[in-house]
């Protein structure tokens, strides 16, 4: 059986997160799969994001923001925040206030308040590293994997070759 690069790249383990940012007058969130621990002391994160994400700019002028796990009954929640067409994206949830100010996704399981340490260019996305300044739970639930959102994210239509065997 041959598969195309993008069908087989669902089968690297990650996660679904709404990241949520702010700056002094404007605050947004998005979708996000790809993110990781990078280290133990500090705690440190990086996901990537497009910079012509609307939320890039917001998230670079505050250096702030909050990863919020999502639970795997949660695919509207994911395809919300995966939306560039929806104006003001946090309105229509329930929100509340990290340490660092940052909204914190009340309906997700845990979330990890964070403050931006780099950011570095990877192809036609950022990767952002982010200390870990607070965390908590929230919720019980099962996180979501990647693999369960289908073609949500109309991924298949950014994979630049496949693989023909």
């Amino acid at each position: 059986m041959s598969l195309s690069i993008d069908k087989l790249c669902k089968f690297i383990s990650h996660g679904v997160y709404v990241i949520a940012v702010q700056d002094s007058e404007r605050e947004s969130a998005f979708t996000a799969a790809w993110m990781m621990q990078v280290s133990f002391d500090p705690v440190l994160l990086a996901f990537s994001i497009n910079p012509k994400n609307r939320s890039y700019q917001l998230l670079k002028s505050s250096g702030l923001c909050t990863v919020n796990v999502l639970a795997q009954n949660q695919l509207s929640v994911a395809e919300h925040f995966g939306r560039s067409d929806i104006v003001d994206k946090m309105s229509g949830f329930e929100w509340q206030a990290a340490k660092s100010g940052v909204p914190v996704l009340s309906q997700s399981l845990v979330f990890f308040d964070c403050q931006v340490s780099q950011i570095m260019s990877a192809g036609d996305h950022e990767i952002i590293v982010c200390k870990v300044a607070d965390a908590g739970f929230l919720n019980a639930g099962i996180p979501m994997l990647y693999q369960q959102t289908g073609a949500m994210d109309g991924a298949s239509q950014f994979y630049s070759e496949t693989r023909k065997d």
